[in-house]
């Protein structure tokens, strides 16, 4: 089969998220394309290993900074977005930053709610108008992480559920509005991609049997991976998909075709 390159060199890609997990396989995947990429995240260390995505980048011959940015403040998102067009111009912003917490519907409080919302909404609704204010002048894509949980209910996640079910909301909303703008706007949505931020959810599923229940619905019969779901938002955010906005790509081994 043919294998896509996609080519971002000379533009500046800004990542929520980027140091761990779907973000950084993102981020490092901007870099390897030849983008020079500023993770935003609340610390530059990676969860588990490995060395922080901008130093990892910049290793592999890239161009690279991290900003720390926590995304449930818009201040400090509006700063993430300066500083990638003081970087050479804002082309590309990714809503990646999320989080993700199992917990039954009646022993959900108000923290648990407003904590996702604050993030998972906030964070890619504001994100999303930051970076639209450096790309009006008619040039610009903005790829958001939703999750099949947009649509799928899976029990223990309702909050999480709602949270990303506002972020499809709100790529197709921002889609409309910019689309006159020649700002394009599309969101990515993983199915089981086990990451760091999966880890407590995947608890449940420790032994061989408990894992191939966890599989049981998708299709291809496996979880994704990271670099899986980097793939599809590269193509969202390329002249690939230059006519394409508003839309929610699933990355989910078929689990929407049920």
């Amino acid at each position: 089969m043919g294998d896509a390159r996609f080519d971002f060199d000379g533009e500046t890609v800004a990542v929520t998220g980027g140091s761990s997990g779907i973000g950084r396989a993102i981020a490092l995947a901007f870099g390897a394309a030849g983008a020079t990429v500023l993770n935003g995240d609340v610390r530059p260390d990676p969860k588990v290993g490995d060395v922080p995505t901008h130093r990892h980048i910049r290793e592999e011959g890239g161009d690279a900074e991290f900003l720390e940015t926590d995304v449930s403040d818009p201040e400090q998102l509006l700063a993430l977005a300066d500083r990638a067009a003081e970087l050479g111009g804002l082309d590309v912003f990714v809503n990646n930053a999320g989080v993700f917490e199992d917990v039954p519907f009646l022993g959900a409080d108000e923290a648990t709610l407003d904590g996702h919302y604050s993030v998972n909404v906030k964070g890619v609704y504001f994100g999303c108008q930051a970076a639209a204010r450096h790309m009006v002048d008619g040039r610009g894509a903005i790829v958001n992480v939703a999750s099949i949980s947009s649509r799928v209910a899976q029990g223990g996640l309702v909050h999480y559920e709602a949270s990303k079910g506002a972020v499809e909301m709100v790529t197709r909303g921002v889609a409309f509005e910019l689309a006159g703008e020649g700002v394009r706007v599309n969101a990515v949505a993983p199915g089981i991609v086990p990451t760091e931020l999966y880890e407590g959810y995947s608890e449940r599923y420790r032994t061989e049997e408990e894992r191939d229940e966890l599989v049981k619905p998708i299709p291809m019969g496996r979880p994704g991976t990271p670099e899986e779901v980097a793939d599809a938002a590269l193509f969202l955010a390329s002249d690939a998909a230059g006519y394409t906005t508003g839309e929610t790509l699933f990355v989910d081994g078929g689990w929407m075709v049920i």
